[in-house]
């Protein structure tokens, strides 16, 4: 129903705009009695064969909702009644910030992938509190990190830091988002020597809380061999928790798109089908050159149950959609968590 009758309408329209109005849709349909119950039945598989246990958390289901979809923490609890079994809410900065000028978010329908240069645009983290505080505690919530793009480079540190200090009551685990594309200036988060210190700054002040909560970087696609030695060698350094892989992509090969489209659209990251088989060869790299030393959480161009179990194959612990599943509307997630019992 969804990719027959709903997403053409969807699809009209500009992309950004229908973002807000299906937030709208579901959080008005999940206020109906009885609305939130019949997601539920449709779209939820629950099974102790799902579960996994991963840094101290257990996840009723390896499927996750990656960051950038619910930015502001609004929509976490109604999204939860889809059947994931993590979300992952942000970026979020310390202060909100409208980010990159419109049109910043493209379709490329021929390519089933996504053009972004949103630009960390978020109410601030204050804001994100205030929903948190509505947690009804049905998913596990990941807090995605970042800083001001206004922020100067001495400073990225304190931004990171005090996102992290007022979200950890909050949320169940972070992760520090140093490879987005679209915010500027962010050369020197890709330094290796400049990740141990940030993620050595935030071990700290997890360690002075009561309640210590797991810390994931989050990498791009377009590293290559060497720097995903590099990132190997950081996991071992800093014994952070784990790594996405990964972000969106600046690399516009082979895609169906025209050149003239391309051009039209202008700079930002490529995530769905396009990043698919190059995010894949990155968790495989990390997995068998780390000897799976640690967890690692697969995304990019997951749009079919089997898109996912590549990625779990090669060896991520758990998978995130974002793309796919506005492409292929909710239904996949219960997809890919059938195909996942019937591998176990």
């Amino acid at each position: 129903m969804y990719k027959v009758l709903i997403r053409p309408i969807l699809f009209l329209f500009d992309p950004e705009k229908v973002h807000y109005f299906t937030f709208s849709l579901i959080r008005n349909l999940c206020k109906i009695p009885f609305v939130a119950s019949i997601f539920r039945s449709v779209y939820q598989v629950n099974d102790p064969r799902l579960e996994r246990k991963l840094f101290g958390l257990t996840f009723k289901n390896p499927v996750g909702l990656a960051a950038g979809f619910d930015k502001n923490a609004v929509l976490y609890n109604e999204l939860a009644n889809f059947g994931f079994g993590f979300i992952e809410i942000g970026t979020v900065t310390p202060k909100g910030q409208v980010g990159n000028p419109k049109k910043r978010l493209f379709r490329l329908k021929d390519d089933q992938g996504i053009i972004n240069r949103m630009g960390f645009n978020n109410e601030g983290v204050e804001a994100a509190i205030i929903n948190l505080k509505k947690n009804k505690g049905n998913v596990i919530i990941g807090g995605n990190l970042g800083k001001n793009t206004a922020t100067k480079p001495e400073n990225y540190t304190k931004d990171y830091v005090e996102v992290f200090t007022a979200l950890h009551k909050y949320v169940d685990y972070f992760v520090l988002n140093v490879s987005c594309p679209n915010v500027g200036s962010h050369a020197k988060l890709n330094d290796k020597d400049y990740l141990v210190e940030l993620i050595t700054e935030c071990q700290k002040l997890n360690n002075q809380q009561e309640k210590q909560k797991p810390i994931l970087l989050k990498i791009a696609p377009d590293l290559n061999n060497v720097q995903l030695d590099e990132i190997i060698e950081l996991v071992s350094e800093t014994k952070i928790d784990g790594v996405i892989a990964s972000n969106t992509s600046t690399n516009r090969t082979n895609l169906k798109a025209s050149e003239e489209r391309l051009a039209e659209i202008g700079n930002g990251g490529v995530s769905g089908q396009p990043v698919k088989d190059q995010s894949t060869k990155v968790i495989k790299y990390l997995a068998d050159n780390s000897k799976k030393s640690f967890p690692i959480i697969g995304v990019g161009g997951i749009h079919s149950a089997e898109d996912a179990i590549e990625k779990l194959q090669a060896g991520a612990d758990l998978v995130q959609v974002y793309t796919g599943f506005i492409y292929e509307g909710p239904s996949l997630i219960k997809k890919i968590n059938k195909a996942v019992l019937k591998n176990t």
